[in-house]
């Protein structure tokens, strides 16, 4: 981390959810259009591999994380107790951000320093995203990529698309029957 906000452990690394709303994992990746770069922020339920939050932006500012993290509270409105796990960065050690955290109920998770591998969840969902969508598509502008990348999140990942780790079901169906089950 570069930069004089505080940092905070790693709680992920002890947790096996087996619930929706136990882990969450975010991330940040960026997207080329034809003239410019634009940023993606998720935020995924550790359990289901679900996006529950998810916000593209022009710049890297706290702002985008944050918009990503309401949708995710607002969609979700976990209990108290959650952990939320993200890299270092500046946006999700800022203040506004881990102030919406707590103010939730939050507990804040991040990974140890330059290791990549405590946030594998989120990195390898970002793999998925660049070879299924993003790769595949020449993205005009902003308004394009923001209505086709919400379509890839909402409607073919969390809806169709097939995760081996969840005995071959679609994120959606997953947490379904875990809440059939549970």
């Amino acid at each position: 981390s570069r930069h004089d906000l505080p940092v905070y452990p790693n709680l992920a690394r002890e947790i096996t959810p087996c619930a929706i709303n136990q882990l969450w994992v975010a991330d940040i990746t960026y997207i080329r259009l034809r003239t410019e770069f634009v940023y993606l922020a998720v935020v995924l339920d550790a359990f289901s591999r679900r996006v529950v939050g998810w916000a593209l932006g022009r710049t890297l500012e706290a702002e985008l994380a944050l918009s990503a993290l309401r949708m995710a509270l607002a969609q979700r409105q976990p209990l108290p107790g959650l952990v939320h796990h993200s890299d270092r960065g500046v946006q999700y050690a800022s203040h506004v951000y881990t102030d919406l955290l707590k103010t939730n109920g939050v507990q804040i998770s991040m990974s140890r320093k330059g290791n990549p591998y405590d946030n594998g969840a989120c990195e390898s969902f970002m793999k998925t995203l660049k070879y299924e969508e993003v790769y595949r598509n020449d993205y005009r502008d902003m308004r394009e990529a923001c209505a086709t990348i919400g379509e890839f999140l909402e409607r073919v990942y969390n809806e169709r698309r097939l995760h081996s780790a969840l005995g071959y079901l679609p994120p959606a169906e997953f947490e379904q029957k875990a809440g059939d089950n549970g």
